[in-house]
């Protein structure tokens, strides 16, 4: 009987023993809390704690998170009522903190985040409102990442999620979205007929002035080809009046190398003669010495007749 005892006492050591051994997962954090108070914070790994004495007050995720609060009703500094909507990223940094510094601590948070999102918004108007996104964020951050600090709670991002101002204003907002794009739409219309215009104008410049380069251009090459028949021509000339001339003197070279009598040199200045008086009104005059030349050919001819 004592040894079923022993066993049974046993088995429940090891039960109680067992239900003590805590195993810490990644990214988590154990408070421990001893007889009611504080007693240590287990971070990732195999823990024991004692029985009936000790026990775990609260599991702490030490990820970030993200709340995302319900729109809150704010009014600008021109006297406008909007609804606006934040997420804030938060991470616990201090577990303990976390646990014994504030009760309820995303609650406190989302009010510490409204009244914070009230006293910035009610400094500024509605248009500077919507255009200063980035500015209202940081200084929300700021301003809930100094006061979150005792609860071991580090704000890391506010963003301002939706901006809901009222009805009318949003029609009166969207008719100024539309004038202003109409607005930059003829704009942008009468700049590019500008352009277009500017671009047709001086297509028609530059076509002139290449028309008139190639017009000049043309008048050169047809008087360089001019000139340069011109010149052919006067080539030709000079060479034609040199070959005659060569022909001339080459006969009068042979003439002279033949010692001509004074008859032949007369016949010769006879025919020359006749050539030079084939004009309708040329008036010949005749040396004496070729006339009485002319007589004695005359008489030869006469002469060779009989």
């Amino acid at each position: 009987m004592l040894k079923y005892v022993i066993i049974a006492l046993v088995l429940i050591a090891v039960i109680i023993i067992a239900l003590n051994i805590k195993i810490v997962p990644q990214s988590k954090a154990y408070v421990i809390e001893r007889l009611g108070t504080y007693r240590a914070t287990w971070q990732t790994g195999l823990h024991v704690k004692l029985p009936i004495f000790e026990r775990v007050a609260k599991i702490v995720s030490l990820k970030e998170q993200v709340v995302d609060f319900d729109p809150q009703p704010v009014i600008t500094k021109d006297n406008v009522t909007m609804q606006i909507d934040t997420v804030v990223f938060f991470q616990i940094t201090d577990p303990k903190l976390y646990c014994y510094g504030v009760e309820r601590p995303l609650s406190a948070i989302e009010n510490l985040t409204a009244t914070t999102l009230r006293n910035i918004i009610g400094e500024l108007e509605l248009d500077h409102t919507l255009t200063s996104r980035d500015t209202i964020n940081s200084k929300i951050r700021g301003i809930l990442d100094e006061a979150t600090d005792p609860w071991g709670i580090k704000v890391n991002r506010v963003e301002l999620k939706n901006i809901l101002p009222p009805r009318e204003i949003q029609d009166a907002m969207e008719k100024q979205m539309k004038a202003e794009r109409e607005r930059r739409e003829a704009i942008l219309r009468a700049e590019g007929d500008k352009e277009s215009k500017i671009l047709v104008a001086q297509g028609q410049k530059e076509a002139k002035i290449l028309a008139a380069q190639a017009d000049k251009e043309a008048a050169i090459l047809q008087a360089d080809a001019v000139r340069e028949r011109k010149i052919r021509e006067a080539d030709g000339e000079a060479q034609a009046i040199l070959a005659i001339q060569k022909a001339e003197a080459e006969g009068i070279r042979l003439i002279n190398e033949s010692n001509p009598s004074n008859a032949v040199v007369a016949l010769r200045s006879l025919n020359s003669l006749e050539k030079v008086a084939d004009g309708q009104s040329t008036k010949i005059i005749i040396p004496s010495e070729i006339q009485s030349l002319a007589g004695l050919a005359t008489g030869i001819k006469e002469l060779v007749k009989d």
